[in-house]
């Protein structure tokens, strides 16, 4: 069953006189509870395409499909409501507030709800067990590492149980022992039954992936199935 659908996303910049095209007539399917990594060079449109799929910027021509939901025909109000209820977002700069320790952290996109003080407890203590931070949940993020740090944001993007899971160079930051270790907890995430669309530069990330999407100048230079996957027909 296909999650996502994007046709015909184009994205430009006007700088001045100059216009950079970011996307150009990208077209991709991609079905619930795949693993997808995308990859390309500088410049190729990686960031731009995590973006869009985000609902933080908009495409300049073309209509994204998440779960059915016309993305950019929300208003600002609805499509806030879409981010915070079908999107979790993992950055490679971890974004923890500093003066929170990690129960905190992982609680804040839960102060927005109208759960109880006790429940958004309860989800966040749960999470961060899930990621394997029992013992961490009151230490500061100076006090833990870069791996657990990450695996705090991990828990924070995963907390309001989002369907689709964007990941921004999760292990950009990390030796090669801690990327597998984070690697490694996605990749459970991924049995589980979520869905992970992950940004890299590392191409040893890719043999944790379903699928990779090469990028190259805003378009797909190559459309990889890593294992047993299914690619559905590109949109038209």
């Amino acid at each position: 069953m296909s999650l996502i659908t994007l046709d015909n996303v184009t994205k430009h910049y006007v700088n001045g006189v100059d216009c950079v095209i970011a996307l150009q007539d990208l077209s991709l399917v991609f079905e619930e509870g795949s693993f997808l990594g995308v990859m390309g060079p500088s410049g190729s449109g990686k960031s731009t395409l995590l973006s869009i799929l985000g609902g933080l910027t908009r495409p300049s021509s073309g209509n994204v499909h998440i779960d059915g939901i016309d993305v950019y025909r929300l208003n600002i109000e609805k499509l806030a409501d879409f981010r915070r209820e079908y999107l979790g977002f993992i950055f490679q700069s971890h974004n923890l507030i500093p003066y929170l320790n990690a129960l905190e952290n992982v609680m804040l996109p839960l102060a927005v709800t109208r759960l109880s003080t006790e429940e958004k407890h309860r989800r966040a203590t749960e999470m961060l067990k899930r990621v394997g931070l029992p013992d961490r949940m009151l230490h500061l993020p100076q006090q833990l590492s870069g791996g657990e740090q990450e695996r705090v944001a991990i828990a924070r993007a995963l907390v309001n149980n989002p369907p689709l899971l964007l990941a921004d160079e999760p292990t950009g930051s990390l030796d090669t022992a801690t990327s597998n270790q984070v690697m490694s907890l996605l990749k459970e995430l991924h049995e589980d039954g979520q869905t992970i669309i992950m940004v890299t530069h590392n191409r040893e990330n890719l043999r944790w992936v379903d699928r990779t999407v090469f990028l190259r100048d805003g378009r797909v230079d190559r459309d990889v199935c890593n294992n047993s996957c299914d690619i559905l027909p590109q949109a038209i």
